[in-house]
C-alpha cells in the first residue's frame, strides 16, 4: 500500500503532471504523425459516403444510448475537496475497468470475427461508464448536459489524431466560461468527426483482434491499454478544471 503524501506535496505532484500533459496536448504533430494521418485520409476517401454515414449513425446512436439510456445509472457527485483522496478512488475505478475490458477483449477475441465485432460496442460501454464514474468522483454532476458534453470531449482527446487532439484540447480550456455559451441540443455535436477520429485511432490495433488464435491476447492487451489511456486523460482533464477554479 502506498504511503499517502501530505496534501500540499500531492497537489504539487499532480500540478506538475498536469502541466506536462498540457504541453503534450498542444504539441504539434510530428512528421510520422502527419504521414500516418495522410495515409488514413487516403483510405477514407475510398470509402463511400453512405458507409461513412452508416458508421456515423451507429456511433451516434450508441453514444446517445449510453448517455441518455433510461437504464443507465451513475453515482451521486462527490463533495470532492481533497484531490489525493478522490484520485485514490478514481485510480481504483480505472483499475477495475481496465481489467474488466481486458477480460471482455480476451473472450471476444477468442471467438473469431463475430464475437470480435461485438467487442466494439461492449468496449465503448466500458469507456463511457468509466468516464461517468470519474466525473462524479471529481464532484461533477453528469445530469447536466454540459458535463456529458465534456465527457465526449475527454473521449475525443484520448482517441484522436495529434492534429484533432489539439483542437479538442483548446475547446476544453476555461470550460466554466465556455459551457455557458454551449448549445442545449446534443444533436449539434460534430458526430462525423467524433466517429471518424475514434475509428481511425483504434482501427489498426483492433483489427488484429479479429484474427483467430491471436485475437484473444490482442483483445485483452489492447482493451487494457485503451482504458488506461482514457483514465489518464480523464484525470488530467479534471485536474485542469480544478486548477482553473482554484481547487488545485
Amino acid at each position: 500500500m502506498a504511503i499517502p503524501l501530505p496534501e500540499n506535496n500531492y497537489n504539487l505532484m499532480a500540478l506538475q503532471e498536469l502541466r506536462t500533459w498540457q504541453q503534450e496536448m498542444q504539441r504539434p504533430p510530428s512528421f510520422f504523425n502527419n504521414l500516418a494521418r495522410k495515409a488514413q485520409h487516403k483510405i477514407n476517401s475510398y470509402i463511400p459516403d453512405k458507409v461513412h454515414n452508416a458508421i456515423t449513425a451507429a456511433i451516434k446512436q450508441m453514444t446517445r444510448a449510453t448517455l441518455f439510456g433510461a437504464g443507465y445509472v451513475t453515482r451521486k457527485p462527490s463533495e470532492a475537496q481533497n484531490l489525493q483522496l478522490q484520485e485514490g478512488l478514481v485510480l481504483g475505478r480505472i483499475d477495475f475497468y481496465k481489467h474488466a475490458a481486458a477480460a471482455e477483449g480476451g473472450i471476444t477475441g477468442a471467438g473469431g470475427i463475430l464475437l470480435g465485432l461485438a467487442d466494439f460496442p461492449l468496449l465503448f460501454g466500458f469507456k463511457m461508464k468509466l468516464l461517468f464514474e470519474i466525473a462524479a468522483l471529481y464532484g461533477y454532476d453528469v445530469n447536466d448536459y454540459r458535463e456529458r458534453l465534456y465527457l465526449l470531449y475527454i473521449f475525443q482527446l484520448a482517441f484522436s489524431s495529434h492534429e484533432h487532439r489539439r483542437d479538442v484540447y483548446l475547446h476544453m480550456t476555461d470550460w466554466e466560461t465556455r459551457k455557458q455559451h454551449l448549445p442545449d441540443d446534443i444533436n449539434e455535436f460534430n458526430w462525423r468527426s467524433f466517429q471518424q477520429e475514434y475509428r481511425d485511432y483504434i482501427d489498426l490495433a483492433k483489427m488484429a483482434q479479429l484474427i483467430p488464435i491471436i485475437g484473444a491476447p490482442v483483445g485483452a492487451v489492447v482493451n487494457y491499454r485503451l482504458l488506461r489511456k482514457l483514465g489518464q486523460t480523464a484525470m488530467n482533464a479534471y485536474r485542469m478544471r480544478w486548477h482553473e477554479t482554484g481547487k488545485l
